[in-house]
């Protein structure tokens, strides 16, 4: 092994999981035991008061073949910490013999627990900057084995665009970027600057990177002179730097104007998170580019119970026993969970109608229907930030 990861196969092997799983598979087949389980995965005690649902698409890819029926948010979904009443919502349920899934509770738990956090810490990024050009820059403070896992999440949670080759061209879209320091450092500022406008290709926005070695607003200002078709300046000032990030925006910001350069923007990046995107935004910047508090974002630990054995309710404590319903209110967004076998017909809060969000997304080990694609999950995450008021 070269490198210190798992290939698809072993992981569809269930390779990935933790032993007593195995264990427990062993017994049961030595027993000949055969029953058919619910299990639910809900998360307690998420790090925020709502959470972006994500992974789903891996899990079904994962469990495509086995004997299982799989009903699930809609990947996007932004659910709250409990419901209406203050039950945990389930986001997803298998069915089917245990023995079928046994060994996957591992895998699928850590394909929902990261994808979730870094797609809800993006969403709130999104918030954060309003309709401000938000990168993902995130992938090089993770294991490269999961580059394009990272910029999906950061995508469907609202990023704009993502730095990896790989990851975009995982997504769909050419990645973005600007230029690295190291680039000045190797030729000079002044030849980075005029290089990277004549070599690189017209569709990609001349963003100089100025902070390098002088004054951020007299290096500012001799870029907006020197490219005609100066996009934006990029500050990555670290924190070792004398002053306050904001105000060196607003400095850079107020010279610029000054002299005419109105429609240069202002891309930052540099240890960036949704406060500090809030305040930079305020400051002035216009653009932003966000790394480790992305790919590093708090997971969403979610669990995965059993609620009922052989049709009968049955969990272990702390868990509410059997199969659940969840709805979500159309009009006032309030989730709510009931017992499976009953119905709501309207909302109890505001009588709006209800829609049914536990949806059938694989059946005896069929995935059903056409899943949707990136843009239409990020689309959907969008609207819900603006419908529900979601705040960071």
């Amino acid at each position: 092994m070269k490198f210190h990861i798992a290939t698809e196969e072993e992981i569809k092997e269930g390779k990935t999981t933790d032993v007593y799983f195995l264990r427990t598979k062993e017994i049961l087949e030595k027993l000949g035991v055969k029953k058919r389980v619910w299990a639910e995965f809900t998360v307690m005690n998420p790090p925020y008061d709502w959470v972006v649902f994500a992974g789903l698409d891996e899990v079904l890819h994962l469990m495509e073949g086995k004997n299982v029926n799989i009903y699930a948010l809609p990947e996007g979904t932004i659910f709250t910490r409990r419901d209406y009443h203050g039950y945990p919502i389930p986001v997803m349920a298998i069915e089917g013999d245990y023995k079928e899934f046994a060994v996957y509770e591992t895998p699928i738990l850590g394909l929902i627990c990261q994808a979730s956090g870094i797609a809800t810490k993006a969403a709130r990024i999104r918030l954060a900057a309003g309709d401000s050009l938000v990168l993902s820059f995130g992938v090089r403070r993770m294991h490269p084995a999961i580059s394009p896992m990272i910029d999906r999440a950061t995508y469907i949670g609202g990023c704009d665009g993502v730095s990896s080759i790989l990851g975009a061209e995982h997504i769909g879209k050419n990645p973005k970027g600007t230029m690295p320091h190291a680039l000045i450092l190797t030729i000079g500022e002044e030849e980075a600057w005029r290089k990277f406008d004549e070599v690189v290709s017209k569709n990609v926005p001349r963003i100089a990177l100025i902070d390098t070695f002088g004054d951020e607003k007299f290096e500012a200002i001799k870029a907006a002179e020197l490219l005609k078709d100066l996009a934006a300046i990029r500050l990555d000032t670290p924190s070792s730097r004398r002053g306050n990030f904001e105000d060196i925006v607003r400095e850079v910001r107020w010279e610029l104007d000054l002299r005419g350069y109105k429609n240069v923007g202002i891309f930052v990046s540099g240890g960036l998170d949704e406060e500090r995107v809030r305040r930079l935004k305020e400051a002035g910047a216009t653009g932003f580019g966000v790394g480790t508090s992305l790919s590093n974002a708090k997971t969403i630990d979610y669990a995965m119970d059993i609620v009922e054995v052989e049709g009968m309710p049955l969990a272990k404590r702390g868990k509410l026993s059997g199969a659940k319903r969840v709805y979500r209110c159309k009009k006032c967004g309030n989730f709510f969970v009931i017992p499976r076998d009953r119905e709501m017909k309207n909302c109890p809060v505001c009588g709006g109608e209800l829609e049914d969000m536990l949806k059938p997304y694989m059946l005896q080990g069929k995935i059903v229907g056409e899943y949707p694609g990136v843009d239409e999950i990020r689309e959907y995450v969008l609207q819900q930030l603006e419908e529900r008021e979601c705040s960071f």
